[in-house]
């Protein structure tokens, strides 16, 4: 008969997993990994928003859902070239290179977005 788990378990874990975070994630990361939880939660807001309440310009809510989701996307492409971790696979490819395709990036997907307003 297996062991019966326990409340404190899970919880065990869940401390155990933010501590390795703390202790081993550098604070530039941690920057992105807020930026990034920003972004989804306001991608949450409005897509509950337009379940919820109403969608009537349409065109607003796709443009502010696409800008949430592409700069996500950018974000976390950020994050994967900075990672010090996935040097290997980005060595051609300095932290002030990502951060400027990340600009550049961000710079072009707003221009998209402002122009699908009308």
């Amino acid at each position: 008969m297996p062991p019966k788990a326990t409340q404190a378990a899970p919880q065990n874990a869940f401390l155990t997993l933010w501590k390795a975070y703390n202790d081993n994630t550098s604070d530039r990361l941690k920057f992105i990994d807020v930026f990034l939880f920003f972004l989804m939660l306001s991608g949450i807001v409005q897509f509950a928003y337009c379940i919820l309440v109403s969608n009537f310009p349409y065109n607003a809510f796709l443009s502010g859902f696409g800008s949430t989701v592409g700069q996500f996307v950018l974000a976390a492409s950020l994050r994967s070239q900075v990672n010090p971790d996935n040097k290997d696979e980005f060595k051609d490819v300095s932290p002030e290179r990502a951060f400027a395709d990340f600009a550049l990036g961000s710079i072009v997907l707003h221009f998209f977005v402002y122009n699908f307003l009308g």
